[in-house]
């Protein structure tokens, strides 16, 4: 016997035998989830940009095929040279928005997963930020908070968001639940998306947040990360889990934490990274998250994954081709259809 609407929870999930996909319960109807199918010439590509808060915003990008473990290969350049903003991703381009170059920065750039060469201009946001972060859902990219000043002690809670297709200006989406800067990235379901918070102010603050990406609106209050609070925490998903990795309490943690997206409430323990860094990147397909660059407190040029499914410990990946621009790096992956 169907219930009714009004006694439905928030996050329920059901198996539409006349569409044969799985919904979403959205509060007031039933939302389809995206599902993830692979892409891409053999493989499945992330690229890796924005690194460099020292010393000189390099502004190069790299890449790497997630299911195959190796060293980063040269992809091309960005439209200028910043460190510390955001990033995401449809299957076909690779988006990344804000950053410090020196300044808070409001541009956005694009590149094509399938091409390799240099970035491409795509618009500028409505304000002007670094420690950004970033959401999609293979159709419409959210550029989510920051640092809108040269300190690092003020945080916004502006959302903007731009159609991935369609070159142009970005455009208000609503506001956060809270200001914050400092965190890298999040996880959706193709509905959602989680973001893990990492100050506000001065103070860090143990706070998840969620917003729904398909209807312009103001973010909610998801949870709390598991154990010690931290910020610069690197962040990955496939369509139902979100990873968490590493962070900054200030020093290094090797934590991993993982949540369900369409479930609202605490993370919970995965596993360790080999070595504890903050303020690199995130990236995944439907089966590994990758994690890398940041610093340890030295650069750190390393690459580590996990299996999504799995909880344990990071293994081994590859390196970037340096470690002079690791520290703020950001990711996006065409393999999780847009959405890691």
């Amino acid at each position: 016997m169907s219930l009714p609407p009004s006694e439905i929870p928030l996050g329920a999930m059901r198996f539409n035998s006349d569409s044969q996909k799985l919904e979403y319960w959205m509060g007031s109807a039933w939302m389809q989830i995206q599902t993830f199918t692979p892409n891409l010439n053999g493989g499945t590509r992330s690229c890796i940009s924005m690194g460099g808060n020292v010393p000189s915003y390099p502004g190069t990008i790299e890449y790497i095929t997630i299911p195959t473990a190796g060293n980063a290969i040269d992809f091309g350049n960005q439209t200028d040279y910043r460190g510390t903003g955001g990033a995401f991703s449809s299957r076909i381009r690779g988006v990344w928005f804000g950053g410090y170059s020196p300044g808070p920065d409001p541009d956005i750039d694009f590149v094509t997963f399938s091409s390799l060469g240099d970035a491409t201009d795509f618009g500028d946001m409505t304000y002007s930020a670094f420690a950004t972060q970033g959401l999609s859902n293979s159709t419409r990219g959210l550029m989510i908070g920051g640092s809108p000043t040269n300190s690092s002690s003020n945080g916004v809670n502006t959302v903007n968001y731009s159609t991935i297709a369609t070159a142009g200006n970005a455009q208000d989406f609503g506001d956060m639940n809270t200001t914050f800067y400092g965190g890298d990235g999040g996880g959706c379901n193709g509905v959602r998306g989680v973001v893990v918070n990492g100050r506000v102010g001065s103070s860090v603050v143990n706070n998840i947040s969620f917003i729904t990406i398909t209807t312009l609106g103001n973010g909610q209050d998801f949870g709390d990360q598991v154990g010690t609070v931290a910020d610069n925490e690197q962040a990955a998903s496939n369509s139902t889990r979100m990873v968490i990795a590493g962070g900054s309490t200030p020093n290094k943690i090797t934590r991993i934490s993982f949540l369900q997206i369409a479930t609202t409430g605490n993370s919970s323990q995965f596993g360790d990274l080999i070595t504890g860094t903050s303020n690199g990147f995130g990236t995944a397909d439907g089966t590994r998250a990758v994690f890398g660059g940041g610093t340890q407190p030295g650069l750190n040029n390393t690459i580590e994954y996990v299996s999504i499914a799995t909880g344990g410990t990071a293994v081994d990946f590859g390196d970037l081709t340096s470690n002079d621009k690791s520290d703020g790096m950001r990711a996006c992956s065409n393999g999780h259809g847009g959405l890691g």
